[in-house]
């Protein structure tokens, strides 16, 4: 019989340590439901400057063909698959042999925007508009177009003719607004930003509302509008550095750092904030976030993009990272966000060459490197991504972020002692433990345990807990280690049932607690509960192995017979497999306990 087994992820990605846009607040996520899907406007690329060094990413090849009917289904399959690159290609050939279709050519225009192919793309919205002068997806491309051409005039022009009232649609008023500010005219422009109402828009308002005031050079009003943002919302990153940024300007620099110590409480060593600290206290010269209308009409839109992400639209947030890009190609948020997103829908290719876009100087680029090297296993390169990310270390031999990335990685590769090494390097420059530093404990704590080491594997288990009560991952290894050792009955069973509670749709939680049932031979809870854990996770080779267990010792063998077959056909760890074999052939033995035949438990950290 084969011991426990717990699974957790390879590593818990914390993307409030990386990213700014993953603390909006509630205000953003209602912003995104009422603008994305009143305004789905693509826009371009334009190519920016990527890191000299040889791309890391190998693209899965494929071949156009010369049926036009071949190429269209093919293109209608990568837009289903989120492959983008693949997408812009078959729309293009599918065109060349039908140049006039509208359909077509939006649908090729979709691709080549989200696809980042600025000439195709307006290019194609030319043609759009060609045929349907109102369509809203080419006009806004072609707005943007020549807000960067910085004719401002026709960018309204083109902003008016797709899409619905102003007022209405946040999108369009902000982006008018900023074309004002483009020609001087900043009256007009704060006018057309104060008819946005609403609570939902309050934050968007002041915040933009500053960001032309300041781009205008009339501090008064920009301070005014700031002041307001921030009071609203301090747990946006982007607003945050925009507010400090211009209190450092104005005179005022100990309100800048109390804002990034403050937002440094929520999100811990964030690399902009702490970039941003140490040039303030080393005196250095503070640029304003946004300095004209070009960036500030990215800002919209990378607002937008981050917001899309967030609502799961993530074609429509794409499209708006693209646009905000071609405006600011070295807007290394957006980068970040945007690499992300490729990540989310498995464009992991894709994902690499656009976090290789985050410029060397910026303090977002080790973040980038990290995820390219965390992409790399994914891709099932382990060896080039344990190379990558020991090369960011040695690099930065005191980033918490890239230390846990590498022991993550050791730790997924069963290089225990290796993982404990690393782990504890990430923890050696900390004066005291901080409620951010749970994952590391609790994943050195599985180490410990892989090496049997576990009065360290315990110590460790019980900071990460005392660090973030009721974390359902720490309550769960633990709770369960305790039970498995026929120690601390009472407590262990109370963290399960906890972590159940916390987590009632995880199946290996759930699991957890059945099979902790099973070994102490409460053979009719312990099917109660994995049974449940099948429903959650019917595909898991461990689960239904388990379940058949439980089965048997509750003699329905015939029952047991099947989920053993089942977890033998689900592809089960080798050794696993094993033992599964063996249970079909003869069944289990007679023994009543079997937490008492065991030497211990077998858990996965990965």
């Amino acid at each position: 019989m084969h011991g426990k087994t717990l699974r957790m992820p390879i590593e818990i990605k914390s993307a409030q340590n990386y990213y700014g846009w993953r603390c909006r607040r509630r205000a953003l996520r209602r912003f995104a439901a009422l603008c994305l899907g009143a305004l789905f406007f693509p826009a371009a690329l334009a190519c920016a400057q990527a890191r000299s060094r040889d791309s890391l990413a190998i693209a899965t090849p494929f071949e156009v063909g010369e049926s036009p009917s071949g190429n269209y289904l093919a293109a209608l399959v990568a837009g289903e698959e989120h492959d983008t690159v693949a997408a812009a290609t078959f729309f293009r050939e599918a065109l060349r042999f039908d140049p006039r279709n509208p359909n077509l050519i939006e649908r090729a225009f979709v691709a080549a925007v989200s696809n980042g192919n600025t000439q195709d793309a307006f290019g194609l919205a030319d043609r759009l508009v060609a045929h349907d002068p109102n369509n809203n997806l080419a006009n806004l491309a072609l707005g943007i177009k020549a807000i960067k051409a910085k004719r401002f005039a026709a960018a309204r022009a083109y902003f008016a003719k797709g899409g619905t009232s102003q007022q209405r649609d946040i999108t369009a008023t902000l982006l008018t607004a900023w074309t004002y500010a483009g020609t001087g005219d900043t009256r007009h422009a704060l006018n057309l930003v104060d008819k946005l109402r609403g609570e939902n828009f309050e934050v968007f308002r002041d915040y933009h509302a500053a960001l032309i005031a300041d781009a205008a050079n009339d501090p008064k009003e920009a301070l005014k509008r700031m002041k307001a943002a921030y009071a609203a919302d301090k747990n946006t990153l982007r607003l945050v550095d925009a507010y400090a940024r211009f209190m450092v300007r104005h005179g005022d620099p100990n309100e800048a750092v109390r804002a990034y110590g403050a937002f440094d409480e929520i999100l811990p060593n964030h690399p902009v904030v702490t970039a941003a600290l140490a040039n303030i206290k080393a005196g250095k010269p503070v640029e304003p976030l946004i300095k004209n209308a070009q960036e500030g009409a990215a800002e919209v839109l990378y607002g937008l993009g981050a917001a899309g992400g967030q609502q799961g639209d993530e074609i429509a947030a794409m499209i708006y990272l693209r646009l905000a890009l071609y405006l600011t190609p070295q807007n290394s948020l957006a980068i970040i966000t945007l690499g992300d997103l490729c990540e989310r829908i498995k464009q992991n290719e894709q994902a690499i060459d656009v976090y290789g876009m985050v410029p060397e100087s910026d303090p977002l680029r080790t973040t980038a490197d990290i995820q390219t090297g965390l992409i790399l296993e994914t891709l099932g390169r382990p060896d080039e991504a344990a190379k990558y990310l020991k090369r960011i270390v040695d690099e930065n031999p005191k980033n918490v972020d890239a230390l846990s990335a590498l022991g993550n990685l050791q730790r997924a590769h069963k290089q225990y002692a290796e993982a404990i090494d690393t782990y504890s390097r990430a923890l050696a420059g900390k004066s005291k433990p901080e409620k951010t530093d749970w994952p590391i404990y609790y994943f050195r704590g599985i180490s410990y345990e892989r090496e049997k080491r576990w009065p360290e594997a315990e110590a460790d288990l019980l900071q990460a807990l005392a660090l973030y009560p009721d974390q359902p991952l720490v309550l769960n290894y633990l709770g369960y280690s305790w039970v498995d050792q026929n120690m601390n009955l009472d407590e262990g069973f109370n963290m399960l049932r906890r972590a159940v509670e916390l987590r009632p749709t995880d199946g290996y939680i759930v699991d957890s607690l059945g099979w902790a049932n099973y070994k102490l031979g409460r053979n009719d809870e312990a099917v109660k509960q994995l049974e449940r854990a099948i429903d959650l996770k019917p595909s898991d080779p461990v689960i239904n192995d388990h379940l058949g267990d439980a089965y048997w010792r509750a003699g329905r063998k015939l029952e047991a017979h099947f989920q053993w077959n089942h977890a033998r056909d689900l592809d089960p760890e080798p050794e696993d497999k094993v033992k599964i074999l063996q249970k079909i052939d003869r069944g289990l033995d007679d023994e009543p306990h079997p937490a008492a035949a065991e030497a211990g438990p077998k858990k996965s950290g990965g």
